[in-house]
């Protein structure tokens, strides 16, 4: 368990924090923005804090890379630590554990007691471990009902599902990896993923090494991604790094990707990040008009299209595309209505194709602050487009009921 720091300047990123009274430790928190978050118990005390933050006599925090990181090193800390006013709220129903069955093929799912071996929390912010979990399960996908699905369910199609018959011992393993990085041993599962990788190439099973090489890049993307850009110098020298890529000044970057299965229930999503965050107010979402079946390129030209007849609307300096040579293409199109420079990031080698140049650019060789913003870009876009076709599928289903 890492040490508290105790110092006068608290930092602005995402962590944990903890108050301290002359009979030890009082509580701990976490926080998205820790420096706020503090603040805020001091000057807009909750009922709660009403009955410990007089006894306050000195505040230490531990900063983290992430949300993520946050929200599992706060449930490890209360565990391990056990601060009187957190034990004393243990049985409240605000308090969430994972739990992770003993089952063959087990399922995982949130609940608020502890009704088996299997249990990891205590987690107190329901919204951010519901999250984590939506997050990981992209990584590690999992049962969370008793009985299989006899064909394959919409779970399945999105990839969160292992489907009717999945083999149990590569899902065990899978799942023990989900449990490791939960209890906050992401280094220990990013190693038994990368072993496993090895030994697959070694028996020639290229699939499986395939398949499990995927698996740690989008590990990999997720602790990574979730880290916060940082508004101070941080910001300046990312700045610097796209102008030198994109031979302009990027303030603005719209991001764009479809969802669909076999060309059914299209939707478009268009994401947008300003000085490197985004900006929620100006995401849009598109239902695709074009007859229904697969081709995303023509899918990425209609939304395009529909995205320039919005002169309204704030122009980009960037359109990032998730796709290949295809999409970029199609969006070159429409370079007389959207004066932007257009990029497309293919998703197998992660291969940046920008305007104007004859090679793909390897994110791995990009600096790292601008190759964390692409993807992070090109992960919220997909996230939303999925989100909407989620809802037309359910939609559908309801009204043919």
């Amino acid at each position: 368990m890492n040490k508290f720091v105790f110092k006068k300047y608290i930092p602005s990123g995402p962590g944990i924090y903890a108050f301290f009274g002359k009979e030890g430790l009082l509580y701990i928190g976490k926080a998205k923005n820790l420096k706020q978050r503090i603040k805020n118990h001091f000057n807009q005390p909750s009922y709660r804090d009403d009955l410990f933050m007089h006894k306050v006599k000195k505040t230490g925090f531990i900063e983290t890379g992430s949300e993520i990181e946050a929200l599992i090193l706060e449930s490890n800390a209360i565990k391990n630590y056990r601060p009187k006013f957190n034990v004393l709220w243990k049985d409240d129903k605000n308090y969430f554990f994972v739990e992770i069955t003993k089952e063959d093929c087990p399922r995982v799912f949130l609940t608020h007691q502890k009704t088996g071996p299997g249990f990891i929390g205590p987690f107190v912010d329901g919204d951010s471990i519901k999250r984590t979990l939506k997050t990981l399960r992209r990584v590690f996908p999992y049962y969370t009902a008793k009985t299989h699905p006899k064909n394959k369910c919409s779970w399945c199609h999105l990839g969160l599902c292992p489907g009717t018959d999945p083999d149990k011992q590569k899902y065990r393993k899978s799942i023990k990896n989900l449990k490791l990085v939960l209890e906050g041993k992401k280094s220990s599962a990013l190693r038994s993923i990368k072993k496993e990788m090895e030994i697959a190439s070694k028996r020639q099973d290229f699939e499986r090494a395939a398949e499990l090489r995927d698996r740690l890049g989008s590990l990999e993307r997720v602790l990574e991604n979730a880290k916060v850009i940082k508004e101070t110098e941080n910001y300046g020298k990312l700045k610097e790094n796209l102008k030198l890529l994109f031979k302009r000044n990027i303030s603005r970057i719209e991001g764009y990707d479809i969802s669909n299965i076999q060309g059914t229930k299209a939707t478009g999503s268009m994401v947008v990040f300003i000085d490197g965050f985004p900006k929620k107010e100006y995401y849009r979402k598109f239902k695709i008009r074009l007859p229904e079946k697969p081709n995303d390129t023509a899918m990425i030209k209609e939304v395009l299209e529909r995205r320039a007849d919005h002169k309204e609307w704030p122009f980009p300096d960037l359109i990032l595309i998730d796709g290949g040579k295809g999409q970029l293409s199609s969006g070159l199109g429409l370079k007389k209505e959207i004066k932007a420079k257009f990029c497309a990031l293919a998703k197998k080698h992660n291969e940046l194709f920008v305007e104007g140049e004859e090679k793909p650019i390897l994110l791995k060789d990009a600096p790292k602050d601008l190759a964390n913003l692409i993807l992070r870009i090109r992960d919220e876009a997909h996230r939303f487009a999925i989100a909407y076709h989620k809802r037309l599928r359910r939609s559908n289903l309801l009204n043919e009921h």
